[in-house]
């Protein structure tokens, strides 16, 4: 039998590593350190040229089932001013379209397909990868429980406290926080602007997202996603505890944010009182690597390029990551697919990380926040529409998920 490609971690970029590699008859195998899958998480937008990959794999209408293909991004000032606007997804001319999706539904269809397709002995929880040898034939994986497995590579797909990262880069500078804290939660809510826009606003100091990411209880709602960020540190800072990156939010933390925006056609303060639970995050990334590569062995999504949630890029990377691997090893061997893999996918993620940090494309609230922080009545005599465009699309070019709406 031929040895199979080792997959340490079970989310989104190592699933789908996982059935793109079934799909090419290439065998492999995931170890997933949580020892039972649950659907955690709240909203994450997957944009076209993603989705376009995921269909390939036959899961468009999966996806559909669970997800709302977006039609269009807002951007607003803390006033609820329209900034810019543009069509998203099979709006702006493409193939595919934009889902705004829960991340833990998600998952669990990525989970779903690949134990129908790979089969229950293929797929392994509470496997915590501890260490790994190599030599000129294979890799050797070893895990916290004592036990090994043997395979032709191994790919980290452990997300940005990884492990395998750790091991490859013992001297990596480790996660970086930005000062912001971010608030995120969903809760069924009646439906607004059609069901399917997004929206991003606010100014320097805090933003505000909404996104619907699921039908409702009924027709007339949706299970609406929003996320509140507030400036509350500094780069100086040491990031939170890992055990404060996903706790129970509190409504005195988050209201007087919440407070501050006006958002002519919802509620956002009975928004999110409405919402049971929501959660608390810092919004951290890592430092780009030097090389994500060692022989048989390398990285993959957050393990390799974690990023601020701007843009979008998150899980789209990942799966791009994924599938450009899974091709490759279907044509070449193994030490030169890994190398393949990394010189072009590890400059084109280094690229978003720093954009990113830039603010990506929300920075057009940024700049219009700056110029104008007490709102505007017309925003052509705050920025030229010729200025923002070459922000929003130039982020686009970066990312390689070039829009082709227009502004409206």
């Amino acid at each position: 039998m031929t040895a199979p490609v080792l997959i340490a971690g079970g989310g989104v970029g190592g699933l789908t590593l996982a059935l793109s590699l079934h799909e090419r008859d290439i065998p492999c195998e995931v170890f997933e350190a949580a020892p039972e899958v649950k659907q955690l998480g709240v909203g994450i937008n997957t944009l076209p040229h993603a989705i376009r990959e995921l269909s390939a794999l036959g899961l468009l209408e999966a996806l559909d089932a669970i997800a709302i293909r977006t039609r269009e991004l807002r951007y607003l000032d803390r006033f609820g001013n329209r900034i810019w606007t543009e069509a998203r997804g099979l709006h702006a001319g493409h193939e595919a379209p934009q889902f705004s999706i829960h991340r833990g539904r998600l998952h669990g269809a990525l989970w779903q397909a690949a134990m129908e397709r790979l089969g229950p002995a293929r797929i392994h929880t509470n496997k915590r990868l501890q260490g790994y040898m190599q030599d000129s034939r294979a890799v050797t994986v070893r895990f916290t429980d004592g036990t090994t497995r043997r395979g032709k590579a191994l790919v980290g797909a452990d997300g940005i406290h990884s492990a395998l990262r750790a091991l490859m880069h013992p001297h990596d500078g480790g996660i970086r926080w930005n000062g912001i804290q971010m608030w995120r939660g969903a809760v069924d809510w009646p439906v607004f602007e059609g069901g399917d826009v997004m929206t991003v606003a606010g100014d320097m100091r805090e933003k505000l997202v909404l996104y619907p990411i699921a039908a409702g209880a009924t027709p007339q709602t949706r299970l609406t996603n929003w996320v509140v960020c507030a400036q509350v540190g500094d780069a100086t800072q040491p990031p939170p505890r890992r055990e404060d990156w996903s706790r129970p939010g509190r409504l005195e933390d988050v209201l007087p944010h919440v407070q501050r925006f006006r958002v002519p056609w919802l509620d956002v303060e009975a928004l999110v009182r409405a919402t049971p639970e929501f959660w608390e995050y810092p919004m951290c990334d890592r430092d780009p690597l030097p090389h994500w590569t060692e022989g048989r062995v390398t990285l993959l999504g957050d393990a390799a390029h974690p990023m601020y949630p701007v843009g979008s890029n998150g899980a789209s990377q990942a799966i791009l990551d994924a599938r450009l691997l899974a091709r490759l090893l279907d044509g070449m061997n193994v030490t030169k697919a890994l190398a393949a893999y990394e010189a072009e996918r590890l400059p084109a993620t280094r690229d978003i990380v720093l954009a990113n940090r830039r603010g990506g494309p929300e920075r057009v609230v940024d700049v219009v926040s700056e110029r104008a922080p007490e709102g505007f009545s017309d925003i052509t005599q705050v920025i030229a529409q010729d200025e923002l465009a070459a922000i929003a699309r130039g982020y686009s070019q970066i990312t390689g998920a070039q829009m082709t709406g227009a502004r409206r």
